[in-house]
């Protein structure tokens, strides 16, 4: 069934002005889509590979013919069926994309109200989400799905990659060439010259395997307010409930002198720019980084350690660190 063919209604009450023909279409349309619903419910419980072609085709009558992403209230029409997203409606400038009518302020109701109807599972069903929801919160869980795909955390470039962890990981090694590491402590050196020039400059990243997980190093250059700072931070590949199950620690000195950081690693849900301009690490302002240098301080010279724990429940109920070997 073709989405262009459904007749709505352009005003709350003009159901009582619906003829016999828009009467028969609006069910046929509202019969079609629980049909294909009631097929990808079914499915779904069984664990069939047909749902993501099932759901498809639900999708494909309520998706937007110009953004392509799901309709909801209030769902446009023009006077020929057309459909289209509020959204969409501005940037059209009022002129339907299909047939170039006037749009006017023709609201679908009929489709909306048959969209109310529908339960369809997560667009995450192919990664592993088995859950279905009513169409109108599905949009909210989907944003939240503990299955959908990561954002690669390359923080050198504006990386549009997206993938599960194991994917994300070959991808850095392969594609990006980053450090890779096994262990859970580190020692890094960070040399710079002229770091008196350097404004928000970011070093090569840093992966770190350990505990059966993998964690990101961080090491950035940038303006805090007036004053230049340097900023490590560690961030956990996975979501941030399992984040909350390791601690990390930093520490950089030299010449008697020490600074320390330790906290919880952030989930690379968060971006990396989130992290940084939460201040959630190891700063270093650029007059202490420059005496943790060492020399005539014209030439940035920073090491940091760090190591990485599981937070690990003993029987009396108190929690204490668990140092991978």
């Amino acid at each position: 069934m073709d989405v262009d063919s459904v007749e709505c209604l352009s005003l709350p009450d003009a159901a009582a002005a619906m003829d016999a023909d828009d009467v028969s279409l609006a069910r046929h349309a509202h019969g079609a889509l629980l049909a294909a619903a009631a097929a990808a419910r079914a499915a779904c419980s069984k664990g069939g590979a047909a749902v993501p072609a099932v759901a498809s085709g639900v999708h494909e009558l309520l998706e937007c013919p110009v953004c392509t992403n799901s309709m909801y209230p209030p769902i446009h029409q023009c006077q020929n069926g057309h459909t289209l997203c509020s959204t969409c409606k501005a940037r059209v400038h009022n002129r339907c994309p299909t047939c170039r009518q006037e749009l006017g302020d023709i609201r679908c109701l009929a489709l909306e109200k048959v969209a109310e109807s529908l339960e369809l599972p997560c667009k995450y069903f192919s990664l592993g989400c088995p859950e279905i929801f009513p169409y109108y919160s599905k949009i909210k869980h989907e944003a939240q799905c503990m299955f959908r795909p990561y954002n690669c955390p390359y923080a050198g470039s504006e990386c549009a990659v997206v993938g599960d962890i194991p994917y994300l990981v070959a991808h850095l090694r392969d594609d990006h060439k980053v450090d890779m590491h096994s262990g859970c402590t580190f020692n890094h050196r960070y040399v710079k010259s002229n770091p008196r020039e350097v404004e928000n400059a970011t070093w090569m990243l840093t992966v770190f395997h350990c505990f059966g997980q993998y964690f990101c190093l961080h090491f950035e250059a940038f303006q805090l307010g007036m004053a230049p700072v340097y900023m490590a931070f560690l961030r956990f590949m996975g979501d941030e409930n399992e984040a909350r199950n390791y601690s990390y620690s930093l520490e950089v000195g030299a010449n008697g002198r020490k600074m320390v950081w330790e906290g919880t690693p952030r989930s690379v849900r968060d971006s990396h720019r989130k992290v940084r301009d939460s201040h959630d690490g190891l700063i270093i302002q650029r007059n202490m980084a420059l005496f943790f240098s060492g020399g005539d301080r014209k030439e940035l010279k920073l090491r940091i350690t760090g190591r990485i724990w599981k937070e690990q429940q003993t029987p009396d109920g108190t929690c204490t660190p668990n140092l991978c070997s």
